[in-house]
């Protein structure tokens, strides 16, 4: 099956070249390009790609702004591009939906990777980076509740702390003593629940909520 990408950047050899990148993979097609954020979110109105690959500071809207409309329209998966690697930057693409993060100076290979991992509902980051990010973006910020905690059934809570320790479901499933297939159930009943997109959504619920302590 073919991944279908919108590749979003003001500077067009940037781009091009990130579009031939990609167009060079036998799974992956790009379908259009854009120059600025709000072409970016019609090229997505007019072909729901699959991945929406989004410079972070661009003309007219940026990027995380972008990012907001789609993610609040569509369920294309945004992986956000930038040559900064501040946290707040790094932070606002992920409330704002963003399922990936990368430095435009990511390698050929990391980049067709980080499409595919976010294509097939991934979150981008490692387990790792994932945890440590939201530990320090969360524990500068004030607690919230989140009304869709209070309907997550015992298991699906233990589920929602495990994919905050960064677990993938394969141990998930050997922590629980059950299927694989079982433990994808519970992820998409949190997901539901919250109303969240994917993992990284998930974990900032739960972090910003109380249920998951920075540092536990």
């Amino acid at each position: 099956m073919t991944i279908t990408v919108v590749v979003a950047d003001d500077q067009e050899l940037v781009r091009s070249g990130f579009a031939l990148i990609l167009d060079t993979q036998a799974d992956i097609s790009v379908v259009a390009e854009a120059g600025d954020g709000h072409a970016a979110i019609e090229a997505v109105r007019a072909y729901r790609p699959e991945v929406l690959l989004l410079d972070i500071r661009m003309p007219y809207m940026n990027g995380i702004d972008a990012a907001q409309v789609v993610c609040a329209e569509t369920d294309t998966r945004v992986l956000m591009l930038t040559t900064f690697d501040q946290d707040d930057y790094i932070y606002g693409a992920l409330r704002a939906g963003a399922s990936g993060f990368l430095l435009k100076d990511v390698r050929r290979d990391d980049l067709v990777h980080a499409v595919r991992v976010v294509a097939a509902g991934e979150a981008l980051l490692a387990p790792a980076v994932t945890r440590r990010l939201i530990d320090d973006m969360v524990s500068k910020r004030p607690r919230k509740p989140h009304v869709g905690l209070d309907l997550l059934t015992a298991r699906e809570r233990e589920t929602l702390m495990l994919l905050g320790r960064g677990l993938s479901n394969a141990e998930i499933a050997a922590a629980f003593v059950v299927s694989e297939h079982t433990v994808k159930t519970h992820v998409s009943n949190v997901f539901a629940k919250l109303a969240v997109r994917d993992r990284v959504q998930a974990v900032i619920a739960a972090y910003e909520s109380g249920l998951i302590r920075p540092g536990g």
